[in-house]
């Protein structure tokens, strides 16, 4: 498969995906790697979307990603007698810990951390944000609060607490039954929920140990507070727009994602922008322009990946939402401003050999025509550092690991092939010519920049750099 666009496209299997030959469609169309919400659906049924994946990586012969998000902590309100109450604005409501059923006055709220980390003064929102108290005063086990906005509330509806750091855990017991069961099946990336601090990812870290790639999803204000300590830590981070939109104003969510997309840039981990970007097109076979112009935007600003969700897992048109993410991506790389405003925000080089001949390589696109930069990689570290400077060409990652390829897959225009036959250095020129014309990125007369390193195999030791012609 010839690669025709650099920012990748992550999409969810769900019930709209009903054969294998849905997910071949998908991914011809465009996609890059698959995601696994486990918020829905039952193992077996992760199960048989993950062997259609791996069966399609078989038949195009191209490394395909499978994400695993995990659900996290859902925290909701209890029962109402009635099912439902209408809250009016200005008057008080009692949550707390009794599990009875309740009214318009009073109504349980099963988390005791939600509790203890309230203070007067603090906001709740219930229902996605649509509702929102103010506490007023705490109880050993309740809280007071005043109505600030009113409406209908029912049985279990989402509480959201964006002004506090709950003592909780982003991993549940499901959770963790999950991810037992993800890690083997053989997910490559798994995507933590609710995370709030840096120790939320090591956390998670200590139980996927090096059998998957950890992605921190961003959707709580103390993670933003924190960001810069939880993308040194993890692989990839998602800013998950949905939650996110509902704890901090939205008018601030496009500011919170462009410096997200740029604290990941100056580290060289690989960012989704993720949520309702193409949202119309669940029900609808053409977007809006506002999600045209959105998804264009992640583009622009330098995203490595954007996710589609509800539009591929349950919507009408999975096929069609992928074709217009794909061409919407297309259109902006192609523009003619495209690769000047990646150049203006490029990240600072560190004081390493892989960065200078990143920076190399990518200085060398810009002067001379060419057709693909080549990468030798065993971990994928250098090819992600190259990914990093944006460069103008597409990357060939050459590598004998098939788990990195599917790693890589999330990663700024990086292309991969797996080959397991090269042994030292001066067998990378020759492979790297022929798998370049056979995938498709070069011909005849056609420059490419090659780079390995020594000693051969080594992880960390691209050192080497060469300007090659394909005769």
């Amino acid at each position: 498969m010839t690669p025709n666009k650099k920012v990748k496209i992550l999409a969810t299997l769900g019930p709209a995906i009903k054969t294998i030959d849905d997910i071949r469609q998908l991914v011809e169309a465009g996609v890059n790697l698959f995601r696994l919400n486990f918020s829905h659906g039952e193992h077996a049924d992760h199960a048989q979307r993950y062997d259609w994946v791996r069966e399609v990586e078989q038949q195009l012969n191209t490394p395909i990603g499978i994400l695993m998000d995990l659900q996290g902590p859902k925290l909701r309100v209890g029962r109402f007698k009635e099912g439902k109450v209408n809250l009016q604005r200005g008057q008080t409501l009692r949550l707390d810990l009794d599990s009875t059923p309740g009214d318009a006055q009073r109504v349980n709220l099963p988390h005791p951390e939600i509790i203890e980390a309230l203070q007067p003064g603090m906001n709740l929102l219930l229902d996605d944000g649509r509702l929102r108290l103010q506490v007023t005063s705490k109880q050993s086990d309740a809280v007071i609060t005043e109505v600030i906005a009113g409406g209908e509330l029912s049985d279990r509806k989402g509480v959201n607490v964006p002004e506090a750091v709950l003592q909780l855990s982003p991993l549940t017991d499901k959770d963790r039954r999950d991810l037992a069961f993800g890690l083997q099946l053989g997910v490559d990336w798994v995507a933590l929920s609710f995370v709030q601090r840096p120790e939320d990812i090591i956390e998670a870290r200590e139980l996927i140990g090096d059998k998957a790639f950890l992605m921190a999803k961003i959707e709580k204000p103390s993670a933003v507070i924190h960001l810069e300590e939880i993308a040194r830590l993890c692989d990839a981070i998602m800013v998950a727009r949905g939650d996110l939109g509902v704890e901090v104003p939205a008018e601030n969510v496009p500011r919170i994602q462009k410096d997200i997309i740029r604290t990941c840039r100056q580290l060289g981990k690989p960012v989704v922008v993720a949520t309702q970007m193409l949202e119309s097109m669940r029900f609808s076979p053409a977007p809006t322009r506002a999600e045209v112009t959105d998804v264009a935007n992640a583009v622009a600003e330098g995203a490595d990946a954007v996710m589609l969700s509800a539009e591929t897992a349950s919507g009408d048109y999975p096929l069609e939402a992928v074709q217009m993410m794909s061409k919407i991506i297309r259109q902006v790389e192609n523009g003619p401003d495209f690769q000047a405003q990646l150049d203006v925000g490029r990240p600072q080089a560190e004081a390493t050999t892989s960065d200078a001949i990143s920076c190399a390589i990518r200085r060398i696109s810009t002067i001379l025509p060419v057709a693909a930069l080549v990468n030798y990689t065993e971990s994928g570290a250098s090819s992600l550092r190259a990914s990093r400077e944006r460069p103008t060409a597409a990357i060939l990652s050459l590598t004998p690991s098939l788990n990195t390829a599917r790693r890589l897959t999330v990663a700024w225009g990086i292309y991969s092939v797996v080959n397991e036959r090269l042994h030292k250095v001066e067998e990378v020129t020759s492979t790297a010519l022929e798998i370049a014309q056979a995938q498709g990125m070069a011909q005849r007369g056609d420059t490419l920049v090659i780079t390995a390193g020594e000693p051969f195999g080594q992880p960390g030791s691209t050192n080497s750099l060469r300007i090659e012609t394909l005769h």
